[in-house]
């Protein structure tokens, strides 16, 4: 996981960031609109609601801003479910060398795509709102070839 930040504030909710999770057996991102400031509660609950719901729970969290998850709240929930959490180490390319390419390719495409936007003739939707792009740039990610899927 890893946070794209710096993005210029959109939408009614005023998104700054955006939070990239890779599932690492699907190699499917999941890209999450939020807010640079957001605590580890308002984390947990995106990555519950957007994230643990669809992939199911998860046994290790690679991540270069740990804080965010390493807190009691993170533990507890994981307690609930009998699991234990790890973590790995920010930037260690032996666990987690492929995910980390990975990350840093999905955040060159959002930001290329949040500085730049995208010009449509009948509708400006999408060049000033970047976050309604995430779900085409998840698309486009899980159905184009590279490395990882080749």
């Amino acid at each position: 996981m890893d946070w794209v930040a710096g993005l210029q504030p959109r939408g009614d909710r005023s998104y700054n960031s955006c939070l990239m999770t890779v599932d690492i057996f699907s190699n499917t991102p999941i890209f999450l609109p939020c807010h640079k400031d957001d605590t580890a509660i308002n984390t947990a609950l995106l990555i519950w609601n957007r994230v643990i719901s669809w992939t199911g729970i998860f046994t290790n969290i690679n991540s270069d801003r740990e804080t965010k998850f390493n807190s009691a709240l993170w533990k507890n929930l994981y307690q609930l479910f009998g699991k234990k959490l790890s973590f790995s180490t920010a930037y260690h390319p032996q666990p987690d060398g492929l995910d980390e390419r990975m990350i840093q390719t999905l955040e060159d495409v959002v930001r290329r795509v949040c500085a730049y936007g995208v010009g449509f003739k009948y509708c400006d939707l999408f060049t000033h709102h970047w976050f309604t792009l995430l779900p085409a740039l998840e698309l486009e990610y899980k159905t184009s070839i590279h490395a990882s899927n080749n």
